[in-house]
């Protein structure tokens, strides 16, 4: 009895050092994922000038101007004062106290601006849920707003801006309506001081048919179990597209009913629901729809169902947008391309099909811009995404602007951004040769007229191992 009992007693023993040791386990693991992301945060923080950049007033002298908007100014200067541009030309007025930058040899050109990112939404994807914001639980989310998500300290925005993109849209996702993406400058120290627009489009996942076929593969097999059976999944979309339709009209009476109580006080004012209140600016054609679509099929029934609903609508994904753009022309629908450097759609499409979209949307007449995706890590990618398109067809000029002005005009911000013209935002990159070219090194960053220090996670880590043998 005495020996069951000691036996008993060690097995208790062997337990509890068993649970004492992955406790600490436990401890250790999450402390090194805690200091690790710790030491990223950390590494963001460095004080006022890397969270909101040097105020000032500012002469960037002798460069190549590059305004996007007209003729380039061979040997010119830019004047930033107030966070804006107050002075363009081959001669300026330099204002007292300001400080020079001889850019001899070097160009300047307005920031890039990338459309489809999770900037600020997403930190570590894979390992650290807690990092990642970017969607909300249910179908139906349209007061849901991306601005009060944004992380200013995300490692991501440094390494972005380093590489001349100066301006972001960050989208959330999942669902059906996902919510409200966020137009912001890639510098500050909150989401109120990175805002342009708070909230600057809808973002809506356009219902589609998935079903067998299409392709051959691992992703036509998860298709497969998905929906086998092809009527149930246009049954499935259709009650999608209903649904949709149903709380966009609801949104457009409740605004009506706003609107007459306001009028007239007799009339009873409808109950508040912040769902369909968040709503009514984009059914009343005030501010845009980002519809994501990419097949054929499914851009052609997003314009047509934006037509329908009297929505300002702009396709985002567009793989196939080159098949539809006649109708994308007619019914003046921008696309923003975020696919250019991805793998052709099906087996039996040509290697540079998505290549040449954009030259093709070019060609067509229709209004685009170039972005990448959304995660965070590739965004700094964006001028080579629109390099490959000018590689393949799309005018060297065009390219550029598909990543500076386009963008800014379909986001109704080019009174703000885009080209360098006197009274925008200063937004302005300094280089050393072509913008588009990953040969390129940038000199000077200025976002919102301040001088921004180029050092990034990227910079550190080189500066840290650069002498390692």
């Amino acid at each position: 009895m005495k020996g069951k009992k000691q036996k008993a007693k060690s097995k208790g023993e062997q337990l509890k050092s068993a649970t004492v040791f992955f406790f600490f386990a436990c401890v250790c693991l999450c402390g090194g994922l805690s200091s690790g992301v710790l030491a990223q945060q950390d590494s963001s923080q460095r004080g006022p000038a890397f969270l909101s950049g040097t105020p000032g007033t500012f002469v960037i002298r002798n460069a190549r101007i590059v305004t996007v908007s007209g003729v380039d100014i061979e040997n010119g200067s830019v004047v930033i004062k107030d966070g804006r541009i107050e002075q363009v030309g081959a001669r300026v007025k330099t204002p007292s106290g300001a400080r020079e930058i001889n850019a001899r040899g070097l160009s300047v050109y307005p920031g890039m601006i990338d459309l489809s990112t999770a900037m600020g939404l997403v930190e570590i994807p894979q390992g650290a849920n807690a990092t990642v914001d970017t969607s909300e639980v249910g179908e139906m989310n349209p007061n849901a707003r991306a601005f009060y998500g944004i992380n200013p300290h995300s490692a991501h925005i440094a390494v972005t801006r380093v590489n001349g993109v100066t301006n972001v849209l960050s989208l959330p996702q999942g669902g059906l309506i996902s919510g409200q993406a966020a137009f912001i400058n890639l510098l500050g120290a909150t989401p109120a001081e990175m805002a342009v627009t708070p909230a600057a489009a809808l973002v809506v996942n356009f219902p589609r048919v998935v079903a067998a076929g299409g392709g051959g593969g691992f992703l036509a097999f998860l298709l497969q179990q998905q929906a086998p059976n092809i009527t149930e999944a246009i049954t499935q979309r259709d009650r999608q597209v209903e649904g949709l339709r149903k709380m966009l009209r609801d949104a457009e009476a409740y605004g009506r009913s706003i609107d007459a109580a306001a009028r007239d006080t007799s009339v009873p004012r409808p109950d508040q629901d912040i769902v369909l209140a968040a709503l009514v600016p984009y059914v009343r054609g005030e501010q845009p729809v980002v519809f994501r679509a990419d097949r054929e099929a499914d851009i052609r029934a997003a314009v047509r169902f934006a037509e329908e609903m009297k929505l300002r609508a702009i396709i985002l994904g567009g793989t196939d947008a080159w098949k539809a753009a006649q109708l994308l022309k007619e019914k003046n629908v921008p696309v923003v391309l975020n696919n250019t450097l991805d793998l052709p759609p099906n087996e039996d499409a040509p290697y540079d099909v998505l290549y040449e979209n954009a030259a093709k949307l070019s060609q067509a007449g229709i209004r685009f811009a170039i972005a990448t995706n959304d995660d965070p890590a590739h965004v700094r990618d964006l001028p080579y995404h629109a390099g490959m398109s000018a590689a393949f067809g799309l005018p060297r000029a065009e390219a550029l602007k598909a990543v500076t002005l386009y963008p800014a005009q379909i986001m109704n911000a080019a009174d703000k951004l885009g080209s360098i013209e006197v009274g925008k935002l200063a937004n302005l990159v300094v280089t050393d040769g072509d913008l588009l070219d990953a040969r390129t090194n940038i000199r000077h960053l200025f976002i919102n007229g301040r001088q921004v220090p180029l050092v990034s996670r990227h910079t550190e880590l080189y500066e840290q191992f650069k002498s390692r043998k």
